[in-house]
């Protein structure tokens, strides 16, 4: 037997556990790239009537940090202005969700160990995790081409789309099998994994926005999603830089294997640091609490800098958004009847949204997490009930994405309060439209309480759930779907505002479903077996 036996096996059982999560992604992506660019392209009948806003969005420096740099003054390029990079950020979690359920995660568990009774070789795993990975990149890029080009689109253009994903899907399949083996713990390697990405974006944004002249235009080039970024998709198309995201991922994934022969299993390279010799813990609330503390923080910090980004935007908006058929496309996605410069807000608040509920079921499926990891039972061993423990992570989930969504209200609101002048005006209008969004957002939680307490095997569909929401909510009316199907996502019954009607009555119906949802779920964990259903 060989380090590499079992393999094929173990591949085929990843792609069985994660047959709904990878194509529902993709597909995801891919109606995002395709159904966005297919309607930009629609509102314009010709390149010369979108140069003028094309201009504005070259010349404005926080649109850059934030969506990087156009790619050339073309239809094609402002089709897909906003969906290359941020569409590559998602490709790129996917990568690390895939990579980290069947290496760390399964380790943590004890499956591995399970498995490696047989004949199984001790490279097996994570050579299975990362072919996995790398064929749901290859896959998702692939489809993203012939999107691409199903929507009119230019083909090299679009070819050059898919090996910008690729350059920086597969880095990041390397990069968490090298994070999955520094750390013992799942949550330590989200930690490395997905600190590496947003010190990725963070070099990225800086070198991006740097002057030509200035060193830190060099910064681009040490991030891996700069390297990407440099394609430059329906502009320079520059192919060559596959080779470099093909050697990184290479030298990653030699690095790993290197790591993991030099570990033993359960462990990780860099040793668990040591807790206080007394506990500071009296109730299973504050636990919930310091496991949700780092991740909160992180999110905390990016929702500031998102706030500040948005508010910073408002008083540009009208230069660069005054063509009627732009603002009809942000309509269609905010759904503001107001100003433009309201459309814009809503837009943008709608996404954090959906960023947020992100956010909130990571903290929710932590149940799950706990639960398989064995550490639920030490908990439940006490006078804890069961549905007390699961209800405490829920209500950190639901209140910490609401600190969250008026955290972005309050400091958009700030900084646009330099244009309408009105300090407690602006904060109060923007802190009430993006907490309009949370009956929406809890509803996204409360469907993966419900996954955890009735199907738990299938926790990790709440995260297909999410992206079906968004892709509906946000881009039903832009792909013509009927309102009989956009209408299954929460995200499309969320008010208009700012600007617009506050629905009294549909927020209501939401918060009823996510209470439902959350009582389901609640019940179901109390009635099974632990600890796996």
């Amino acid at each position: 037997m060989t380090g590499l036996s079992g393999t094929a096996s173990l591949l085929r059982l990843a792609a069985r556990r994660d047959r709904v999560l990878i194509p529902t992604s993709a597909l995801a992506l891919v109606v995002v790239v395709a159904g966005s660019a297919q309607a930009t392209v629609a509102l314009y009948p010709d390149e010369s009537a979108a140069l003028a806003p094309l201009r504005a969005v070259l010349a404005n420096p926080a649109l850059t940090a934030l969506y990087g740099p156009i790619t050339s003054e073309s239809l094609d390029s402002f089709a897909t202005f906003k969906t290359i990079l941020t569409g590559a950020v998602f490709l790129c979690l996917l990568a690390y969700v895939v990579v980290r359920r069947h290496t760390r995660t399964e380790e943590e568990e004890g499956r591995l160990e399970l498995l490696g009774a047989g004949a199984i070789g001790r490279r097996a795993p994570l050579a299975a995790a990362v072919l996995l990975g790398t064929a749901a990149v290859l896959g998702t890029a692939l489809l993203t081409m012939v999107g691409a080009i199903a929507a009119g689109l230019d083909r090299t253009g679009s070819v050059a789309l898919g090996v910008s994903w690729i350059v920086m899907g597969l880095t990041w399949v390397g990069v968490t099998a090298v994070a999955a083996q520094l750390t013992e713990t799942a949550r330590g390697t989200a930690g490395f994994a997905l600190g590496a990405l947003a010190l990725a974006y963070l070099l990225r944004a800086l070198g991006d926005v740097a002057a030509d002249d200035s060193p830190l235009h060099l910064l681009t080039w040490l991030s891996p999603l700069g390297w990407g970024e440099k394609v430059a998709p329906y502009g320079a198309n520059r192919f060559w830089l596959l080779a470099v995201g093909l050697v990184a991922y290479a030298a990653l994934l030699v690095g790993a294997f290197v790591l993991q022969s030099r570990r033993d299993l359960g462990a990780g390279i860099l040793p668990s640091r040591v807790g206080p010799a007394r506990g500071r813990l009296h109730s299973s609330l504050a636990l919930t609490l310091r496991l949700a503390r780092g991740t909160l923080a992180g999110w905390f910090v990016a929702f500031v800098v998102l706030g500040a980004v948005v508010g910073s935007l408002a008083g540009n908006v009208q230069s660069f958004l005054d063509s009627p058929e732009t603002a009809d496309l942000l309509r269609k996605m905010g759904g503001s009847d107001g100003s433009i410069v309201d459309t814009f807000f809503a837009t943008e608040i709608h996404v954090a949204a959906v960023a947020a509920a992100a956010l909130g079921i990571s903290l929710v499926t932590r149940l799950r997490t706990e639960e398989t990891a064995g550490r639920a039972e030490a908990v439940l061993a006490t006078a804890v009930p069961r549905r007390r423990w699961a209800l405490e992570h829920l209500v950190v989930a639901m209140a910490g994405t609401a600190v969250l969504m008026a955290c972005l209200g309050v400091v958009a609101g700030a900084l646009d309060s330099g244009r309408t002048g009105d300090v407690a005006g602006s904060i109060g209008r923007l802190s009430g439209a993006a907490l309009s969004t949370l009956p929406a957002v809890w509803v996204c939680i409360a469907v993966a309480a419900v996954l955890i307490g009735v199907a738990p095997r299938f926790t990790g569909v709440s995260w297909a759930v999410l992206i079906a929401f968004f892709t509906l909510g946000e881009f039903g009316d832009l792909l013509g779907l009927p309102s009989v199907v956009s209408g299954l996502s929460p995200f499309a019954h969320l008010p208009s505002l700012p600007g617009g009607e506050t629905a009294v009555g549909a927020s209501l119906v939401l918060l009823g479903v996510a209470a439902l949802c959350a009582a389901v779920g609640l019940e179901g964990l109390r009635r099974r077996d632990l600890p796996f259903g």
